[in-house]
């Protein structure tokens, strides 16, 4: 498992790039959380409008296996859900750092827990 560097991770198993420069960033989930949610069947992602809180849930992902919560890993305003992965859940699975991203967010403030790669790694086993 190979987690790209320049993106932050939760311990949630969330994934967030570093903000564009309108001050939004992409999330998803991490290969980690993906391969232990097995086959990814349902998306429930947030709207785009929606105001999303660090730390609470704002969607969930449904599996053959069950239904995690997702977590926001920033307080933000949802700018985008990735359409492609509400038709075709699997991409969570398939490409969970590329195609498989769940949403982008207009960040108005960070928590300081957010772990780097290898933070992440070692926190995931």
């Amino acid at each position: 498992m190979s987690n790209p560097q320049h993106l932050r991770y939760t311990k949630e198993h969330e994934w967030l790039s570093a903000t564009d420069e309108n001050g939004v960033a992409t999330v998803g989930i991490t290969e980690f959380a993906a391969n232990a949610l097995g086959d990814v069947v349902y998306a429930d992602l947030p709207a785009a409008g929606a105001t999303i809180t660090a730390g609470e849930t704002c969607g969930e992902l449904e599996s053959t296996k069950s239904v995690s919560d997702l977590y926001a890993p920033v307080t933000g305003e949802v700018v985008e859900a990735n359409q492609d992965v509400v038709d075709d859940p699997s991409l969570v699975n398939s490409a969970p750092f590329e195609g498989g991203w769940l949403f982008k967010v207009k960040i108005t403030d960070e928590p300081a827990e957010l772990l780097t790669a290898d933070a992440y790694t070692d926190f995931a086993g």
